[in-house]
């Protein structure tokens, strides 16, 4: 059976699922030699603030202050973001620790890219993926490549220099361009280089000092030229087509980034994916989109800022209002914290199964997102 089916079977509640992220990621932790350990970690799929963004930085602070130790090990799962956001995360995290490492369990794709550039050590496995970090803009509510875009203008003016006139179909798209855009486009682009190029051949690189061919010292302007060749693929939107291809350990290795596969260790890889299965799990069983948290902390933000609408709240019991999506009848849920307590207000009890039937017209709605929510909101079990 596999890891997910395995925890999907148990029908975890949301305290025991804590407990046993929990467990996981202190078992992470003694198998890398007792490192400290951070999760920042995002809900891919949500209609939320997923990116890393500057709402991120008290939070991955906050849980970075509960840490010990000049080592850690941070798992990183994102879409992607700000690399400003990301370039002050990394300098606070490279002032409190000696040595980084980015587990990779998912995807931490563009601005997560080059976060997990400023690790000393990478670990991912087959199902892992970085992805492009071409810098990637907006203009006129539409989103584009800056490395496309100046390549598209490239190709225009070598046209109009081989040909020594101006396509007439590229008037009204050249019109609405300014120079400051062109430029910001520029600065963009070497703003995500000239991170990588640096965090590379400063961190990754500070422990390759001979080449392995040659057996000859490696130079500090070598590992500037590697860092710059490797920075330059990620970059490069002729290679990867699309923001959003996937760049595995395959692709890495070809770029001759040395990334540790941590499958190859069975104990860390188990840890690792049952860890990431329950990660995935508790933001599909709530309405949380972002998570941050060490053994022994958590801090969440919920794609509804209020959470669940709840109606009345007691230390024994909580009242939610539902409203049947195909009939609207309105029905009132209780959902209870221990044995005995009675129906308030003509109330119905939450279901144990998590399936409610609607009285009017007998519609099933699936309670397992608002009982999660509950019990992450209110940390106890609904019975």
């Amino acid at each position: 059976m596999g890891i997910f089916s395995e925890y999907i079977d148990q029908n975890l509640d949301w305290p025991t699922l804590v407990n046993k992220r929990k467990e996981q990621l202190s078992e992470i932790s003694r198998l890398r030699g007792g490192r400290a350990i951070l999760t920042f970690a995002a809900a891919l799929s949500k209609q939320a603030p997923t990116m890393i963004e500057y709402d991120d930085r008290i939070h991955f602070i906050d849980q970075i202050s509960n840490l010990s130790g000049d080592k850690i090990d941070i798992i990183l799962e994102t879409p992607g973001g700000y690399a400003e956001v990301v370039e002050d995360l990394v300098h606070h995290v490279r002032s409190k620790f000696s040595e980084v490492a980015i587990i990779v369990p998912g995807y931490a794709k563009s601005a997560g890219t080059i976060m997990a550039m400023a690790g000393d050590e990478i670990l991912m496995d087959s199902t892992s993926a970085l992805g492009p970090i071409d810098a990637q803009m907006s203009q006129n509510n539409k989103g584009f490549s800056a490395h496309a875009f100046l390549e598209g203008l490239e190709k225009i003016k070598s046209e109009v220099a081989s040909t020594g006139v101006l396509n007439r179909a590229y008037v009204p798209m050249l019109q609405l361009l300014s120079p400051g855009e062109i430029q910001e486009c520029e600065n963009a682009l070497a703003f995500s280089q000239e991170l990588v190029t640096d965090w590379l051949s400063t961190y990754k690189f500070k422990f390759w000092n001979k080449h392995s061919s040659t057996g000859l010292p490696v130079t500090d302007a070598e590992k500037k030229e590697r860092a710059l060749e490797i920075a330059k693929t990620l970059c490069d939107h002729n290679l990867w087509l699309t923001h959003g291809r996937s760049i595995t350990i395959e692709d890495l290795t070809k770029m001759r980034l040395n990334i540790t596969d941590y499958s190859k260790n069975a104990e860390l890889a188990d840890a690792i994916r049952r860890y990431y299965t329950l990660l995935k799990i508790s933001f599909d069983k709530t309405s949380i989109y972002k998570i941050y948290e060490t053994p022994t902390s958590q801090l969440y933000r919920f794609a509804i800022p209020q959470g669940v609408p709840l109606q009345t709240q007691t230390p024994d019991h909580v009242s939610v209002d539902l409203e049947c999506p195909i009939c609207k009848t309105k029905s009132k849920i209780q959902a209870n914290f221990k044995e005995g307590v009675a129906l308030q207000n003509e109330a119905i009890n939450f279901p144990k199964d998590n399936v409610f039937i609607c009285p009017t017209c007998k519609k099933q709605i699936d309670l397992s997102t608002i009982r999660g929510q509950i019990e992450s909101q209110t940390k106890k079990k609904v019975l």
